[in-house]
């Protein structure tokens, strides 16, 4: 079993690397995006497996708050690229 997972560590972590080159090369914003939420969703995998190598259950709050992290920068840089604001301010006030 441990073999396995210390196999499944390897080939993330170099989808992580093959994810950061997309980040930094990325021909369009889209692009960084969703690099970006890969690193985030490869991040959770290695904190899990992590957290199955030392058999304890402590780590799952961090890939919990580490989720929910993850997809509000994703809906924010989104609309930051499709509309250039987050945060729509009233002008009339």
């Amino acid at each position: 079993m441990t073999y396995f997972i210390w196999g499944s560590i390897v080939i993330v972590m170099l989808s992580m690397i093959l994810v950061i080159y997309r980040l930094i090369k990325g021909p369009n914003p889209s692009d960084r995006v969703v690099a970006l939420d890969s690193i985030g969703v490869s991040l959770i995998a290695l904190i899990g497996m992590f957290s199955i190598m030392v058999e304890t259950s402590f780590y799952l709050e961090i890939i919990l708050l580490l989720a929910i992290l993850s997809f509000i920068g994703t809906v924010a840089f989104s609309k930051f690229i499709e509309k250039g604001d987050i945060i729509e301010r009233d002008s009339s006030r």
